[in-house]
């Protein structure tokens, strides 16, 4: 029973290949504006480095407030698909991009009309406040565009047609770096416009990746078919359901986000050497979490679809495999990003202290980033299988005890040099780790919101009972 329901690794490489790997890669591009912005605008110097660095910061602040709708949407969509429910994914699509988009107003508002009264809770510096101010105004723009793009990714993703999206991205990203060479440095005549070049580049990339998907979207009618008259019936219970399960995975991405902030702060009373090798350090950051988020989102969809069809078993095998498989590539792509920091580092035109401090940073991740990428994907599995609570309660409460104290009292009490400081950004990691492991053995998380999912429920339970029972000399995962 246990070698029928259990996925062997060769069936499971299968699955990353065709499923994980194209929304890995979407992922990867699709996250890659800011980052493509950062180092194109390398040229301009550090000052400018660590302007675009601090607005990324902001966007990563607005990102964490609407993910927990779009993280809720993929856990639906995805249990959905399994039972073939495809009234249940129109509804969840309609409340989720309607919750997204209100999000995303606000913050846009913000930007739009009082930059610089973000920025000055991010850093003291005047400087980068006087130059970041433009970029934020035009990026405030893009806000919107980004949460629907985004929903719409995630409806593609979880109903297995991947490469729409995909495409998309690719397009977004040649768009965004053309514009971005003309602008930034003032080719074919355009006036010479710096950071906020990148800027006009990212919001008219946003403008073409929506445009893309809407009209795959629309022309897709035989996998799920998209109904305003389906998207807007929340009623029954249904607004009640989904606010309910994603209501930890919310409170999870606003309150990381917070503690981020926070964090944020702290780095942004550094030096402007540690400012610039921060910014440097988040671009690289972002490339290993892009590539790695995709493979997070993907076994959101993987886990999701067996457990809504009643396979658990199955999606409990994929679960430890995901979590076995990512934090073994985290570390392959950052021990490559040490190998090459020199060459990569200068791509952001940093100072050679700044060097010193983007090389060290690296060394750290690369421990650090490998635990935070295991704890990442174990919860994204949790919240496929409909327990969305446990992530959320332990992630937060070792943010706010642990990392967020430990930093601020390192950089605003104490003064410590900055490295020390930045050492102190991943200490909660590790006490998640013990308790993510035991919890992702015990299958506890396997609570789906579909019949099929619930009428097969008991029977897993009782299975993975016996066969831990049986395995008394298994290892702890």
């Amino acid at each position: 029973m246990r070698e029928k329901k259990l996925a062997g690794w060769r069936s499971f490489l299968w699955i990353v290949s065709v499923t994980a790997l194209p929304i890995a890669c979407q992922n990867f591009l699709n996250n890659t504006a800011s980052m493509v912005d950062t180092i194109m605008i390398g040229s301009q110097g550090e000052l400018s480095v660590a302007a675009v660095g601090i607005c990324s910061q902001i966007s990563s602040l607005f990102f964490s407030s609407y993910f927990g709708f779009a993280g809720g949407a993929l856990l639906f969509f995805s249990q959905y698909w399994g039972a073939g429910n495809k009234e249940g994914i129109n509804r969840t699509f309609g409340l989720s991009a309607a919750c997204m988009l209100a999000v995303a107003l606000l913050f846009g508002s913000v930007a739009v009309i009082n930059p610089r009264f973000i920025l000055k809770i991010y850093t003291d510096k005047a400087d980068i406040i006087e130059v970041a101010a433009p970029y934020m105004r035009i990026v405030g723009f893009a806000y919107p565009l980004q949460v629907l793009a985004v929903i719409i990714s995630f409806l593609m993703r979880s109903t297995e047609r991947v490469k729409a999206p995909l495409m998309s991205s690719i397009v977004a990203l040649i768009t965004n770096f053309i514009l971005n060479w003309i602008l930034i440095y003032g080719r074919f005549g355009m006036p010479k416009m710096g950071a906020a070049g990148a800027a006009v580049g990212t919001l008219v990339s946003g403008i073409v990746n929506l445009v893309i998907l809407l009209t795959l979207l629309m022309r897709d009618k035989k996998t799920v078919a998209i109904k305003l008259s389906l998207m807007f019936g929340w009623g029954d219970g249904f607004a009640g359901t989904y606010l309910k399960k994603c209501f930890p995975i919310i409170c999870n991405e606003m309150l990381y986000g917070l503690g981020q902030m926070l964090i944020n702060v702290v780095i942004g009373r550094q030096a402007a050497a540690a400012i610039a090798a921060m910014a440097a350090f988040r671009v690289l950051e972002g490339f290993v979490f892009a590539f790695f988020g995709g493979l997070a989102d993907a076994s959101t969809v993987v886990v999701g679809k067996e457990v809504g069809a009643g396979h658990h078993m199955k999606g409990y095998g994929y679960a430890k495999q995901f979590s076995i498989l990512c934090p073994a590539i985290t570390f392959v792509i950052v021990a490559i990003c040490l190998i090459f920091s020199q060459p990569l580092l200068q791509l952001f035109g940093l100072g050679a202290e700044a060097m010193v401090y983007g090389k060290y940073m690296l060394m750290i991740y690369l421990a650090a980033g490998t635990v935070r990428t295991c704890n990442y994907i174990m919860n994204c599995s949790f919240r496929a299988g409909g327990e969305a609570t446990f992530g959320t309660v332990l992630e937060i409460s070792c943010l706010f005890l642990v990392s967020v104290p430990a930093t601020w009292a390192a950089g605003m009490i104490f003064h410590l040099p900055f490295l020390a400081v930045f050492s102190f950004v991943y200490t909660d990691e590790l006490i998640r780790l013990v308790f993510e492991l035991w919890y992702m053995r015990t299958g506890k998380w396997v609570k789906p919101v579909t019949e099929e999912g619930k009428h097969t429920l008991e029977a897993f339970r009782g299975e993975l009972a016996r066969m831990q029972k049986k395995d008394k000399k298994g290892i702890a995962f």
